[in-house]
């Protein structure tokens, strides 16, 4: 009879761990990257059923005649960009700061989503509205969602975790681990073990990294 007790005592603590993991992060609690990463609820990812084109970019959402790519170009562009009729970015100045390179020629940059497509798909996007996976692929509300960096650094990335990729250059590691911890949680995405713990080593060495975020809003509403 004790074990039956058990058993079911355990049944029901392992049914509500999900539940509670998924409840919304508040903001306001979260002021370091070690805040951050100890909010990140914990799941296995799965990439099945993942494909690139469930996740609609590069839109114009403001219907400006500018698509996403060419607002973040002309947002990150540290001079005056020259814009050529129809939003053709052709000529600015941008820090990549993945390498600490400066470019001024944007056919030199890609347009890194901070939390990779498919990364976000294995980490609960899959279950999302076609609408939310195109407002994730556009987030043009913070500025760490998509950045502007070289075409090298963005494709040796691909859709790696930070457990198995980093910026090359070291100094930018502390600042892309808040921006991709706080990415995840404004969309309130999950990390697996293995990016919990790359997480964890990063945050313990980069003192108090701070890390804020706001709640994407819910296109459906």
């Amino acid at each position: 009879m004790i074990n039956n007790v058990a058993r079911s005592l355990a049944a029901a603590v392992l049914t509500l761990v999900p539940l509670l993991a998924a409840a919304p992060v508040q903001a306001a609690e979260v002021t370091t990257l070690a805040d951050g990463v100890h909010a990140l609820p914990l799941a296995a990812e799965s990439r099945t059923g993942y494909e690139r084109s469930s996740f609609k970019h590069w839109v114009d959402a403001d219907k400006d005649s500018c698509n996403t790519r060419m607002e973040v170009l002309i947002a990150e562009s540290r001079i005056a960009p020259t814009i050529e009729a129809g939003c053709k970015v052709t000529a600015g100045s941008w820090y990549s700061y993945y390498d600490g390179l400066t470019l001024t020629a944007p056919g030199g940059l890609d347009i890194d989503h901070m939390v990779p497509l498919a990364e976000a798909w294995d980490s609960g996007a899959s279950q999302w509205t076609p609408a939310r996976r195109e407002a994730y692929a556009n987030d043009l509300g913070s500025d760490r969602s998509l950045v502007a960096v070289t075409a090298k650094t963005n494709r040796s990335k691909a859709d790696q975790d930070p457990s198995t990729w980093l910026p090359p250059l070291a100094d930018a590691r502390c600042t892309y681990a808040a921006d991709w911890v706080a990415t995840k949680l404004r969309w309130g995405l999950t990390v697996d073990q293995p990016e919990a713990d790359a997480l964890t080593t990063l945050a313990e060495s980069c003192g108090q990294q701070p890390l804020d975020f706001e709640p994407a809003t819910d296109p459906s509403k």
